[in-house]
């Protein structure tokens, strides 16, 4: 059949040869016992590893030799040092988890300490200089080498408990008659740590120092204060009028130097750099002003769509920050009458506005009712950063000098403070205790200590930053009592 094997030409199978079977048994052999087969051509590897510390310079650790090698005299075998060099790995290993005492040996020293080693211990032991804190054992002093420091890139140092911020004010000044209006700036604080506020149609002066009280000057039943700033240096306090007028005082003097126009409506923001003096009014206009040159202004900025309620000029004098009613944050530079950054992200109206002392070209601006978020731009690169819904209206941003923190003031409906860590945007502190929108805000000269101000006709002063001496220590000020002053 077309399926059946082929059938060999003969019959009869003749048996292979001899060398064949010889050939054959031999490889079935090795194959049976594979694992004892040696082949005289290769070298053998084993899958133990013995590691050979005749190398290793074990002296560097002084080391002594074993007892039994001392008394005898007899040297550690020189084949392959095994002996000696477990025995020297041994006394090393219980120095380094137990202790010199328990292995009876000294702690090792490098060579280029030896001689100093001895006075090294003596003034360990005499505890100069030294505070401690910390009586448990430190995790990394179970380094098998006992050296924290040789461990780079870790920092060993114990974790610091979060900053405490008072939750009191320490001070409260009755205020009668502070207006409970968001788009006006009536209360800052000098470089010579006296306080402007605006009450009806007086400014008054508060000193923190004396506690002393002096009212500034009083603007007459026809017009209104609106806003108060501080030139950065010096006694000179700008205040913005209900009539659309800027005013410059002398405080030292209690003498008003000039009087200056353009607005047409209210002015409800100022901001000072160096000589210049940026105003922003009810009539949506900015006004640039040089106090030493003989016109009221030397330009004017147009851009906003409706009133100016916020103005700030970053520390290095060369951008200004601006925000409006018409939920609009704008950048100016020194020398434009035009925006040359536009930021339409709000969706209420932008009084807060904060540049950071720490990052050049860092802004924070913050939005009304609708909006309820404190935004971070680069003003360098044009771009938005992040954003933080704080869940009410935010009225006031200030950032600190001496941390890289910020403040916010707000408004409906929980008028809290809250104290905030950059860039994490965690929560350090929230403050209460007006019971109106916190409309105003100030930070005093050394950077400690803001006051705020409310509708409640209160101002309440707070300590919620460290001294610039102690940035990364606790704050030590506490809460005073909480005395109640009448400022005027």
């Amino acid at each position: 059949m077309d399926d059946q094997l082929p059938r060999s030409s003969s019959s009869t199978v003749s048996p292979p040869p001899a060398s064949s079977l010889t050939f054959n048994k031999c490889h079935v052999d090795r194959m049976i016992n594979s694992s004892h087969y040696c082949s005289p051509s290769r070298t053998i590897y084993s899958d133990r590893f013995i590691p050979s510390r005749s190398a290793s310079k074990f002296a560097l650790f002084d080391i002594p030799a074993s007892p039994t090698s001392a008394a005898s005299g007899v040297s550690p075998p020189a084949a392959d040092g095994r002996e000696d060099s477990s025995s020297a790995y041994t006394m090393l290993l219980k120095t380094a988890l137990f202790g010199p005492d328990a292995a009876g040996v000294p702690v090792p020293v490098t060579p280029e300490k030896r001689s100093s080693s001895a006075s090294v211990m003596t003034i360990s032991s005499r505890n100069i200089f030294r505070y401690k804190t910390e009586t448990r054992q430190s995790f990394h002093s179970l380094s098998p080498f006992m050296c924290d420091d040789a461990v780079p890139g870790v920092n060993h140092s114990p974790v610091k408990a979060p900053r405490k911020v008072p939750r009191s004010p320490y001070k409260v000044l009755d205020a009668p008659a502070l207006q409970d209006d968001f788009y006006l700036n009536l209360v800052d604080w000098s470089s010579h740590n006296v306080l402007a506020v605006g009450l009806g149609n007086c400014v008054y002066l508060w000193n923190a120092c004396s506690s002393k009280v002096t009212k500034l000057c009083d603007l007459g039943i026809d017009d209104c204060v609106c806003s108060v700033g501080w030139a950065q240096r010096g006694t000179h306090l700008a205040v913005g009028t209900s009539n659309g007028k800027v005013q410059i005082w002398d405080a030292a003097r209690c003498k008003k130097i000039r009087s200056m126009e353009g607005h047409r409506l209210r002015v409800g923001a100022l901001a000072w750099s160096s000589s210049l003096l940026s105003s922003g009014g009810r009539d949506k206009n900015i006004y640039q002003r040089d106090i030493r040159a003989q016109e009221d202004f030397v330009s004017k900025l147009s851009g906003h769509k409706s009133e100016v309620c916020g103005l700030k000029w970053s520390y290095d004098n060369r951008e200004l920050a601006s925000g409006g009613n018409d939920n609009r944050l704008f950048v100016w530079n020194q020398h434009s009458t035009q925006p040359v950054l536009k930021y339409c992200e709000h969706t209420a109206a932008v009084k807060a506005i904060a540049w950071s002392p720490h990052i050049h070209g860092l802004l924070a601006s913050g939005g009304g009712t609708a909006d309820r978020c404190i935004r971070f731009w680069n003003t360098t690169t044009n771009s938005h950063l992040s954003c933080m819904d704080t869940g009410s209206q935010v009225c006031n941003l200030v950032w600190s000098k001496n941390v890289n923190e910020l403040v916010s003031t707000h408004g409906y409906s929980q008028n809290q403070i809250i104290v905030w860590r950059y860039p994490t945007m965690s929560k350090l502190a929230t403050l209460t205790g007006h019971t109106y929108r916190v409309l105003y805000l100030a930070i005093s000269p050394d950077g400690q200590t803001i006051v705020t101000g409310a509708g409640d006709e209160t101002l309440r002063f707070w300590n919620v930053f460290p001294s610039p001496k102690s940035q990364n220590t606790e704050s030590e000020i506490g809460a005073s009592s909480l005395g109640r002053t009448i400022i005027r």
